[in-house]
C-alpha cells in the first residue's frame, strides 16, 4: 500500500491530522521528528543548531529507512522543511509515496508558531515574522507541486482532514465509512 506522507507549514496539524488518518485506516503512524530523534538521540532543533546539513542529513536518512514500506500502509508526519531538502525530495518519487500537503494561510500558521512559544532556530532573525511570512509563501509554492493532494486545513478537525485525505487517496469503495 505504501506510504501516505503529510507535509505542510510548521504546526498546520500534520501530525494530529496524521494520527486521526492512521486510526481511521487501521494503519501505522510515525512523525518523522520523532524517528529523526529516535534514530539520532537528538532532537531536531538540536540537530539543526549543528548546522542545517547536518539535520537534513538525518531526515533523509530517517525517510529513507521506511522504504520501500510494501504491502503495509504508513502514515508519516514530515516536518514543514522537508520541501528544503532537496535529498528527501528525491526520496518522494519513490513508487508507493502519496503526498498530502496541508494548506493553511501564513497568518494562521504566524498565531501558531507563536502560541506554541520559543521560536525554532530557522526564525531567529532580526524580524522574525517577515521571516516567517517570505519562507511560508517559498515552501507553499514548492509543497503545491510535489504534492499530488492539497487539503486546505485551515478550521478544521484532525478527523475531517483526516476523512478528506482517504477520499482524496482511494477510490469511492474506500471511503471512511466503509473502511471498519
Amino acid at each position: 500500500m505504501g506510504i501516505i506522507l503529510i507535509t505542510g507549514p510548521k504546526h498546520s496539524g500534520k501530525t494530529s491530522a496524521g494520527r486521526a488518518l492512521a486510526a481511521l485506516m487501521k494503519a501505522s503512524f510515525t512523525d518523522l521528528d520523532e524517528l529523526i530523534e529516535e534514530r539520532e538521540g537528538k532532537s531536531p532543533r538540536e540537530l539543526y543548531r549543528e548546522g542545517a546539513g547536518v539535520f537534513r542529513g538525518a531526515e533523509a536518512a530517517a525517510l529513507q529507512s521506511l522504504l520501500p514500506a510494501g504491502k503495509t500502509c504508513i502514515v508519516l508526519a514530515a516536518g514543514g522543511g522537508l520541501c528544503d531538502n532537496p535529498a528527501a525530495l528525491e526520496l518522494l518519487k519513490s513508487p508507493g509515496i502519496s503526498v498530502v500537503f496541508l494548506d493553511i494561510s501564513v497568518e494562521t500558521a504566524w498565531n501558531r508558531v507563536r502560541a506554541a512559544g520559543g521560536l525554532p532556530p530557522f526564525l531567529d532573525t532580526g524580524n522574525p515574522r517577515e521571516t516567517h511570512r517570505r519562507l511560508h509563501e517559498r515552501r507553499s509554492v514548492t509543497y503545491r507541486s510535489f504534492a499530488q493532494i492539497r487539503i486546505r486545513a485551515e478550521g478544521k478537525s484532525p478527523e475531517q482532514i483526516a476523512s478528506e485525505i482517504v477520499s482524496a487517496v482511494f477510490l469511492p469503495e474506500f471511503l471512511p465509512e466503509k473502511l471498519d
